[in-house]
């Protein structure tokens, strides 16, 4: 496993950014920024061992400037929907950014996603990792405390893409983090996924309303378009009863509790394939939750680099959206003294 590191721009502000090419002796080549500590894209061998792009994003850095669909993004200090973009710590509430409609998303207006993030690389034997850190100061987006951020990404020789993710803070702060990245096992740009066979091991789901906010039911699988237990293809267009109206867009975009015995262990969330090319894709995490997202917004436009909707599919491992408002949900606060951690491995293998 190689890596090499090389310039690939500049910020509108005049901040010059690095790229980080991870390559591997099975084929897997991984392409990185410090901007947003972004997974740029991911190149992955089928089944007869031809290497295609497998993630969607743009040609050049210029495009993860704009406001995008967060292709590829290290996302916080929380990921996914704050509703009305408020909670509170010890009876004190704090306001956020409205940045989607009137709640919270993702971080807020100026997220981890569009940050310089502070780089060291360090080859091993069979494996490379790249660390970016940043402190982001107490008051940024809203949020209370300094915190200090790792994320790490490892690329090794089995052809996994293994992130982590470490924190402290010197005051209470919500805090939830993932990784962003829409892939398309088929190849980016070669249509759409909903024919890609998918499994969740999932036996509940969290309701949510009109705006995609938690309701704080969390609802069985049984009997409805979201169990993925057995596996199944994501969308069935042979029958029209499948496919789910989310706010007037078709898709998935809902967040499964992942089957545990013990939280906080690593454990098998995952798995999808695409028959047609034979990618098939592993996801194990620490996490408690994973969101499901077809990419029911992207519309063709500029913004999202033409890609067309469904064009891409998001796994993106986190803890249960709006958490900082549900007292019954697994805690996101990080306490001063404590130490986040989280470990996702996304494996890619071909039948």
């Amino acid at each position: 496993m190689k890596a090499e590191t090389i310039q690939i721009g500049q910020t509108p502000g005049g901040q010059p950014v690095q790229g980080i090419n991870c390559s591997g002796e099975k084929g897997l080549e991984v392409r990185l920024s410090d901007y947003g500590a972004l997974l740029l894209g991911v190149k992955s061998p089928d089944s007869e061992g031809k290497c295609e792009e497998i993630t969607l994003g743009f040609d050049s850095i210029e495009g993860y400037f704009q406001r995008h669909p967060y292709f590829g993004a290290t996302v916080g200090r929380f990921c996914n929907r704050i509703g009305k973009a408020s909670f509170s710590i010890a009876g004190k509430e704090y306001r956020l950014a409205e940045n989607d409609g009137r709640n919270h998303l993702h971080g807020g207006v100026t997220g981890f996603d569009r940050r310089i993030w502070g780089t060291a690389v360090r080859e091993n034997d069979g494996a490379v990792t790249v660390e970016f850190r940043y402190l982001s100061p107490d008051g940024e987006e809203g949020y209370p405390g300094n915190l200090e951020v790792l994320c790490s990404y490892t690329i090794n020789d089995d052809n996994e893409i293994i992130i982590e993710y470490e924190a402290v803070t010197d005051a209470p702060t919500p805090l939830n983090l993932t990784n962003h990245a829409y892939w398309n096992l088929g190849g980016a740009g070669s249509g759409n996924i909903l024919d890609h066979e998918l499994r969740i091991h999932a036996d509940y789901y969290l309701e949510t309303d009109a705006e995609l906010i938690p309701t704080g039911n969390i609802l069985p699988v049984t009997d409805t378009p979201r169990d993925f237990r057995q596996g199944k293809v994501i969308i069935d267009k042979n029958n029209p009863d499948k496919p789910l109206d989310m706010g007037g867009k078709t898709g998935f975009d809902h967040c499964f509790v992942i089957r545990k015995e013990k939280p906080g262990s690593l454990v098998r969330a995952a798995e999808i394939s695409d028959p047609e090319s034979g990618r098939i894709m592993e996801v194990e995490t620490t996490q408690p939750a994973i969101q499901l997202y077809t990419g029911n917004s992207l519309d063709g436009s500029p913004a999202g680099n033409g890609y067309a909707q469904h064009a891409g599919f998001c796994l993106e491992t986190q803890h249960y959206p709006d958490s900082p408002n549900h007292p019954e949900f697994p805690p996101t606060i990080l306490q001063p003294g404590e130490k986040f951690s989280q470990k996702t491995i996304y494996r890619l293998l071909a039948s």
